[in-house]
């Protein structure tokens, strides 16, 4: 409504407060003229007591082209809006007053219009302007009635009136004022929101737009109301504006349609013809205004990132293998250049278990490496877990006969997981065999704990070894890093890479008190989960 003060002419203003006095004027000019028809169009009819007929009919005359004059823009001859507003109130109550005296004083009713002009006063005009116009209605209203007094003789008791009528003159200007501020603090804030949410509005449509994946906002009824060029490039729609999801791309349209439970995240895989990959969709509910956003990937983008990925991680870890062969390899040709020197059988004998040790370090480390290449050719089925653990086990105590009596399997329902078998039977290897390293040597100190849930199936490996310090969790999962002076660091890396390649996660829980390693794996295939299918059989 306001919010500048002392700006020049009248494109400064606000539109509102353009309006404003664009609409008072209007108002002014009703009242004039309804003075004018009674005036000039019942001659005769008014009866006011004390009545001043040639005054009041001349006082009309004038306030009615004023008015006139004052919508023809002949106010704009004043240069600031504040003179324009302070001069047309001052004539309104100098025009009022002025009938009000031709009237025959209070009786008439008209000094109440006043308040009309002070209230759009105080809630167009500046600060103590309002309260002005009201000491300046009472001042007028306070000479007409001395006018009255004197002129006609009139009761005195009129001032008290007049008085009362002042009062109420002040209260109005006041208590619009206040609310008009009110108001203007509100509208000033509405106008800040609304700016922030523009912008806000702005920031998300260049997100949307400069995304690698593609993005369609769908609403209740199927319109596509916002699509980034991802979403066109890669659905390769049949129209080039968006309309209906179903014109826009049927075989989204009807892939979405196909999903069961539409208020839930929905993952799918979507095969386009026209594409040479398929291509993954995310549909997630917009809000409580229903909905949907819908999130495309391509796969083919997705498997090059992976592949770049795996190539930057196959240099790193080639470059430690390189480091970490050296050094066994140092001591082999360290010991063997020793042993040449050296005739005493004792001597030759802790060289040789030097080199013996070191040997089989290097091999140990290249049979990881070894398995860690067949994480692509992962081939996984559905396998029932906690069979296949205890078969693991008795393999495992073939080799240690220990085992058998150390390691405790609890299961309960059945449970499957999606993986490869050979990769399985590395990662429990590997798992278990740390844990060994680890536990005491009381019967159970390991702990293998099968369960099952909605759509995953879980291991958890537990010991009471002393567990994993805190410096040493952050790395635990890293390449070459251990804390075993016989270990090659490369068996939980491998682990979890093994898991990753059949969609499982093997991570390290707590301390309980000993180290505590969970792997969770699908109890389905990739695309059933993707499809929000049922389970598969085992």
């Amino acid at each position: 409504m306001l919010t500048t003060a002392g700006s020049d002419g009248a494109a400064a203003l606000p539109v509102a407060r353009v309006s404003s006095l664009r609409y008072f004027n209007l108002y002014r000019l009703l009242i004039a003229s309804v003075l004018v028809a009674l005036v000039f169009g019942v001659p005769g009819e008014i009866s006011f007591a004390d009545y001043r007929g040639a005054l009041f009919a001349s006082a009309a005359r004038g306030y009615w082209v004023f008015a006139v004059c004052v919508m023809l823009g002949a106010d704009r001859l004043l240069p600031t809006d504040d003179a324009r507003l302070t001069a047309g109130v001052l004539a309104d109550i100098f025009f009022l007053t002025l009938l009000t005296y031709a009237g025959g004083g209070l009786s008439t009713g008209l000094p109440f219009m006043h308040v009309v002009v002070l209230a759009f006063a105080a809630l167009v005009g500046q600060g103590r302007l309002a309260v002005f116009y009201a000491a300046v209605a009472s001042l007028a209203m306070l000479f007409q009635q001395a006018m009255q007094w004197v002129t006609l003789g009139s009761d005195a008791g009129g001032f008290v009136h007049v008085g009362s009528i002042s009062i109420g003159f002040f209260a109005t200007a006041i208590a619009v004022r206040l609310l008009a501020r009110r108001v203007i603090a509100n509208e000033s804030l509405a106008r800040e929101r609304g700016r922030d949410l523009a912008e806000q509005v702005r920031v998300n449509e260049r997100v949307i737009r400069d995304m690698d994946d593609g993005v369609l906002v769908v609403d209740t009824l199927g319109h596509v109301r916002q699509a980034n060029p991802q979403a066109r490039r890669l659905l390769d729609p049949l129209m080039p504006r968006p309309v209906m999801l179903a014109d826009y791309s049927p075989a989204l349209a009807a892939a979405m349609a196909a999903q069961a439970d539409p208020d839930r995240e929905r993952v799918f895989v979507l095969d386009l013809p026209s594409r040479p990959a398929a291509l993954r969709v995310r549909c997630v509910p917009a809000g409580g205004a229903g909905g949907h956003l819908v999130f495309i990937e391509d796969l083919a983008r997705l498997r090059e990132q992976a592949r770049q990925i795996k190539l930057a991680a196959l240099g790193r870890l080639t470059a430690s293998m390189a480091h970490e062969i050296r050094n066994p390899l140092a001591a082999i040709s360290q010991a063997a250049e020793l042993l040449q020197e050296e005739r005493r059988a004792e001597t030759q004998a802790r060289l040789t278990r030097i080199i013996g040790d070191n040997a089989q370090r290097l091999d140990r480390m290249v049979s990881d490496v070894l398995e860690l290449g067949r994480r692509d050719r992962a081939e996984p089925e559905l396998l029932e877990l906690s069979a296949y653990v205890r078969t693991f086990v008795d393999e495992f105590a073939m080799r240690e006969p220990g085992v058998r009596a150390r390691v405790h399997i609890e299961t309960g329902a059945p449970a499957s997981i999606w993986f490869d078998r050979g990769h399985l039977h590395q990662v429990l290897w590997n798992l278990l065999g740390n844990a060994l390293r680890f536990a005491g040597p009381d019967d159970g100190a390991v702990r293998l704990t099968v369960s099952a849930t909605e759509d995953a199936t879980q291991l958890d490996i537990v010991d009471n070894g002393p567990g994993v310090t805190d410096s040493a969790r952050a790395h635990l999962f890293e390449p070459f890093f251990t804390t075993h002076s016989r270990g090659t660091g490369l068996g939980l890396y491998i682990a979890r890479e093994l898991s990753d390649a059949n969609g499982a996660t093997l991570d390290f829980v707590d301390n309980s008190p000993g180290a505590h390693f969970r792997l969770r794996g699908l109890n389905r295939s990739l695309d059933e989960s993707w499809n929000g299918g049922g389970l598969s059989g085992s």
